[in-house]
């Protein structure tokens, strides 16, 4: 599995909390989606670490293909 599976068409929004570590699923195989379920255990992809420095939504990649992982650049529009 050289590419990720696309998860969504359009970016998770959560609410996250400061001080809190998030694991953005890369893989796109997640049943937990938009973050790391272990899935990716068969594959070269890794969750990325998102460190939230303040209380606030943040809009996670859905379709995986983002240039600015783990958050939406919009790529999932082209």
């Amino acid at each position: 599995m050289s590419e990720p599976t696309r998860a969504s068409d359009k970016p998770f929004v959560v609410e996250v909390q400061a001080g809190k570590s998030y694991y953005w699923c890369a893989c796109g195989k997640s049943n937990t989606q938009p973050f790391c379920d272990g899935s990716h255990a068969d594959t070269e992809f890794s969750p990325v670490q998102y460190d939230a420095t303040e209380s606030t939504a943040i809009y996670f990649c859905g379709c995986k293909a983002t240039k600015n992982q783990p958050l939406c650049d919009g790529s999932h529009k082209g």
